[in-house]
């Protein structure tokens, strides 16, 4: 892995294990590459929705599109050292799946000067079978930020 690829890595971990809400939900880094990012929402029986079901909450598949999100946004302008969500559309396609963690998936397709273009997507198994899809707009905010090294 190459050393832009290794700091993108280690950035994605503490965005993860340092924010409190990726803390409570028990969010696990995956992966990051320049503008993707991919995050698990494992499951966990507090995060069901519907214990009649065993599907994971709707709340967490936002929250955790959410956060891939400002993941891919990072992975695409290390620039920034802070966004916020100015619009972000959640699309539900169907049910999580009884029992089972899901992953997120996020590109960062457009920047601005001010702004990040964002698509994701909720899956178990198999990116083309959504659980949801979202799209975002993110204000890019604050001085820049230093390069990780």
């Amino acid at each position: 892995m190459s050393a832009d690829l290794e700091a993108l890595a280690e950035l994605g971990r503490r965005m993860v294990d340092q924010t409190p809400q990726a803390g409570a939900l028990g969010l696990r880094f995956v992966s990051v590459a320049p503008g993707v990012a991919v995050i698990e929402a494992p499951y966990r029986d507090d995060l069901v929705g519907d214990p009649a079901t065993g599907v994971m909450a709707g709340g967490v598949v936002t929250s955790l599109l959410d956060h891939v999100c400002g993941l891919a946004i990072k992975a695409a302008a290390l620039d920034f050292n802070a966004t916020a969500t100015l619009d972000l559309r959640i699309d539900y396609m169907r049910p999580a799946e009884p029992r089972r963690g899901v992953i997120g998936r996020a590109h960062c397709y457009k920047l601005t000067r001010s702004i990040a273009f964002v698509r994701a997507t909720a899956f178990e198994d198999d990116p083309d079978d959504p659980i949801a899809t979202a799209q975002g707009a993110f204000v890019l905010s604050g001085a820049p930020a230093k390069a990780a090294t």
